[in-house]
């Protein structure tokens, strides 16, 4: 997702210094814990598959992250998926620093040499090469060697690695992505951001579900509100596919708060999750990263001014540097891929180490409080509700 910070600021304490270096079955099978990394299975919290490539920093910047992610919480695995001499490499390397204080076990290195830029058509690039790194860590997950994925790679490519090697959840049509909005008067889980352009109530409806699932896990809300992104707030109003999926969420199981508008998004406090489809959510997000980027050119060359400005400027920079901090990738954790069975994290393509760190960590909270099954149990109903419409009992076959 776009990187909304505009005033950069120093990372904080626990950086990693860097060294110098010249369709398948529908259910996954049962794996021991005892795979790909050296721990004995000893080790049982979250296991994550980290793609190596892809993004716009180098190699180095992920291996960092992931370091800075295993020493925060020690219980974590991370398999690096990528070329096995340039991952041995680093973390020799880093093996060898003098602050290096992480326990080697809980570190794997997953062959993978080939990687999806962001110039090439996604689909297609991620069909033809199975070797590609996001492409193996998504078969991780498949298989049960990892229990999670993160990728800072083209979302296009990681979208299509999910599609085409994780089973959708019974109720699922087509995944989503979800991004928290740190709103100032609460955060609001965003969806869909850009993975389906084309929606229609039914649809929509399956990301309503799903959003308050996750929001129950990330946001930690019992009955997340559920509100329909809408030109207006009025009952009624919108276009057809508004007032039809209105309709829809209205029968749901869900606190259901009706049409919100764009700045009940960025400002909050109407509604926990805000569903809409992936063309107007990602133009809203954009719009959030133009409104800061605005203000904070404004603010910056108020400090050239030379007359009152300058003085006003001085007090807002700061002001503005802390909410820019809020939207940045190494605060935000990635944007979660809802309605696969199996947990998806997709961060910037110019993650730094923090912003990979966070990613990682967003990905073992999703495993730690069960995403994938609350997600599941939430869509329940509306399996339920679709069978009953096709005339299909309990015990008939789908």
């Amino acid at each position: 997702m776009p990187d909304l910070r505009q005033v950069r600021q120093q990372a904080g304490p626990g950086r990693v210094s860097r060294p110098s270096v010249s369709r398948p079955s529908e259910s996954r099978p049962s794996v021991s814990r005892v795979g790909i990394f050296d721990d004995g299975g000893r080790a049982t919290g979250p296991r994550i598959a980290l793609d190596l490539l892809g993004g716009d920093r180098p190699p180095e910047a992920v291996v960092e992250g992931a370091l800075m992610a295993v020493r925060r919480r020690p219980d974590l695995r991370v398999a690096l998926v990528g070329p096995p001499e340039s991952a041995a490499g680093l973390l020799g390397e880093y093996g060898q620093a003098a602050d290096s204080s992480w326990d080697p076990g809980s570190l794997a290195v997953v062959p993978a040499r080939d990687s999806v830029s962001i110039t090439e058509e996604p689909t297609r690039a991620v069909r033809a090469r199975r070797d590609a790194s996001v492409r193996v860590a998504a078969r991780l997950v498949r298989d049960g060697q990892v229990d999670a994925m993160v990728s800072i790679g083209p979302t296009g490519a990681t979208l299509a690695a999910a599609v085409f090697s994780l089973p959708r959840l019974p109720g699922v049509t087509r995944p989503a992505l979800a991004l928290v909005v740190p709103a100032p008067a609460g955060p609001v889980v965003l969806l869909d951001v850009g993975a389906n352009v084309d929606c229609g109530p039914g649809l929509l409806a399956e990301f309503a579900l799903a959003g308050a699932a996750y929001a129950r896990v990330r946001l930690r809300v019992p009955s997340p509100r559920v509100g329909l992104l809408s030109v207006g707030a009025a009952p009624g109003g919108g276009d057809e596919l508004r007032r039809r999926t209105a309709e829809l969420l209205a029968e749901l199981p869900l606190d259901y708060v009706g049409s919100v508008e764009g700045h009940d998004v960025a400002v909050g406090g109407r509604a926990d999750v805000v569903v809409t489809d992936g063309f107007t959510g990602n133009v809203l997000v954009k719009g959030m990263e133009g409104a800061v980027a605005a203000v904070a050119r404004a603010a910056a060359a108020g400090l050239d001014s030379g007359d009152e400005r300058a003085v006003s400027a001085r007090y807002l920079l700061p002001v503005l540097a802390q909410v820019a901090e809020t939207f940045s990738p190494e605060e935000q954790g990635g944007a979660m891929l809802l309605g696969a069975d199996g947990v998806v994290v997709i961060g910037h393509c110019s993650s730094s180490p923090r912003a990979v760190a966070a990613c990682v960590e967003t990905a073992a909270e999703a495993v730690r409080e069960g995403l994938v099954p609350g997600v599941r149990a939430a869509l329940g109903d509306l399996v339920a509700r679709r069978r009953a419409a096709a005339g299909l009992g309990e015990g008939t076959p789908r």
